[in-house]
């Protein structure tokens, strides 16, 4: 008589791996926030001239090749138009995660941040998740 260990075995095997797949969920960014440190623990929307601002967010079940995007643009500053875009950056994911803390930062250029008002729109597989206004002040 045969043993049917090994088939059995295979097939509870494939169940646990489906389970677990399933459990993963849709990858989702959440909780965008401008902080000042890539934790986002100490969040703000006021910012000296010579901060480093950072916008960051929480992914969930991240899948390597999804793309986050951060749009960083000037809302009302002196001698900027309005929707003056400073830089745009794409962050794309190298592996699987069930968690990640996906922050972007951009430290003051020389002789500081122009006062004024500002704006990061964060993007997650090109569709817009966020925007956040912050000021300089």
């Amino acid at each position: 008589m045969k043993s049917n260990k090994i088939p059995i075995l295979l097939a509870v095997t494939a169940l646990i791996i489906s389970t677990l797949a399933c459990a993963a969920g849709t990858p989702t960014l959440s909780n965008v926030r401008v902080a000042k440190d890539q934790d986002g623990a100490q969040v703000t929307s006021v910012f000296a001239p010579t901060d480093t601002v950072y916008a960051v967010s929480d992914l969930a079940n991240g899948v390597a090749g999804n793309v986050v995007t951060s749009n960083w643009t000037v809302v009302s500053v002196e001698g900027y138009d309005p929707g003056y875009l400073i830089d745009s950056v794409d962050l794309t994911l190298e592996e699987d995660k069930l968690a990640y803390t996906v922050y972007f930062y951009f430290p003051p250029p020389d002789g500081g941040w122009p006062v004024g008002t500002y704006q990061v729109e964060v993007l997650f597989n090109g569709t817009s998740v966020s925007t956040v206004q912050y000021s300089v002040q």
